[in-house]
């Protein structure tokens, strides 16, 4: 039978060979020697590299693991400490992962912990040595997974926490809050701990950054439309307005919504635009295009109806003013990101009015 490969000890070495690559960059260093499990299994590191520059000997033990997601550096550094306080020789302690992002890099850094991944990000620190680097590139598969904590089914949980970021829930409320399997409730909370942005209590589990949560969604946002429809209104001001409000009072039942600047001109005024933004169904358009007098210019639209790929961004829509029907400021807020400069201050402004929590 063919042996199997060992995915934990495929990884070290490969750690080990970017490792030695990297301490090759610096002329001043000669590299002594470069051993993976130095002292065994489960003896707190993984790497142990011996480097001379200056006259002097330096001492470099690096952690490797799979993720480097600030759940697991934080475990990594607490070996690494574990390691350092029983050791009789100082030693400079180094996390590697094949990805670690910018708050794992922090932290880090914060822990007086140099770093390595391997696409090349890089911070060490000792003696006369002081290497940094920042490649800005992202493996595409953790762009993948990042990625998919934000898809639709993952979306209406992350609703639900930002909903009330303060409150404790049961997996299974939240599944029946979200209306998504238990099964995939328990997936995002594993990716949320991950990342440390969830606090796992008896109680059941809370946000614990609803802020970094939020930066996180919208920078990886696109507005989820699968038709982006374009017409021209001859109704404006007072005119429009009054149309609005007689369509709401009398298709309530529609899944038509005011969103982004049309929105946040409700909910937190800031900066207007002559354009006019809603989501739709298909099958609400052709009143739509009746009620609001709506015609297919060649060019000079002001109304624009986004027929939304999934009805997420329905949820927690609510009627202004008792009428007129708004995305939530959440679903404002991301999509006033896409809206340009004048789009972005007019997020900051609303995040700032009805979005803004304890950091």
């Amino acid at each position: 039978m063919l042996k199997q490969a060992n995915p934990v000890k495929e990884i070290e070495r490969h750690a080990a060979t970017l490792f030695e690559e990297l301490l090759g960059r610096v002329a001043s260093l000669k590299l002594t020697s470069m051993k993976v499990d130095p002292r065994g299994p489960d003896s707190g590191i993984d790497l142990l590299a011996r480097v001379k520059t200056g006259g002097n000997e330096y001492f470099l033990v690096g952690e490797v693991k799979q993720s480097g997601q600030p759940r697991f550096a934080r475990e990594a550094i607490n070996q690494l400490k574990a390691h350092l306080s029983r050791s009789k020789r100082d030693e400079i302690p180094v996390f590697i992962a094949p990805f670690l992002t910018t708050a794992t890099q922090e932290m880090c850094r914060a822990e007086g912990v140099g770093y390595l991944d391997f696409g090349g990000n890089a911070f060490l620190s000792f003696g006369p040595v002081y290497i940094e680097r920042s490649t800005g590139s992202k493996p595409e598969a953790k762009s993948r997974e990042f990625r998919s904590l934000f898809k639709p089914r993952s979306a209406e949980v992350l609703r639900v926490l930002l909903r009330n970021p303060s409150r404790s829930w049961k997996l299974s409320e939240l599944a029946e809050e979200s209306g998504v399997s238990i099964g995939h409730v328990s997936n995002v909370r594993n990716a949320l701990a991950d990342r440390e942005w969830i606090a796992d209590q008896a109680s059941g589990i809370k946000l614990a950054s609803p802020n970094s949560l939020l930066d996180a969604w919208r920078d990886s946002y696109q507005i989820p439309a699968a038709q982006d429809l374009k017409f021209y209104t001859s109704l404006h001001g007072a005119g429009w307005q009054k149309s609005l409000r007689e369509y709401f009072e009398n298709e309530s039942n529609d899944h038509v919504a005011l969103a982004s600047f049309s929105a946040a001109q409700w909910i937190a005024p800031y900066a207007r635009n002559a354009t006019n933004f809603l989501y739709a169904d298909a099958d609400a358009i052709p009143r739509l295009e009746r009620t609001f007098q709506l015609t297919k210019p060649a060019m000079g639209e002001n109304v624009i109806i986004w027929v939304p790929s999934d009805d997420g961004v329905f949820t927690d829509s609510f009627a202004f003013d008792e009428a007129i029907r708004c995305t939530s400021p959440l679903q404002t807020y991301l999509d006033l990101t896409k809206g340009g400069d004048r789009g972005l201050e007019a997020a900051e402004h609303l995040r700032e009015a009805k979005l803004k929590w304890p950091k």
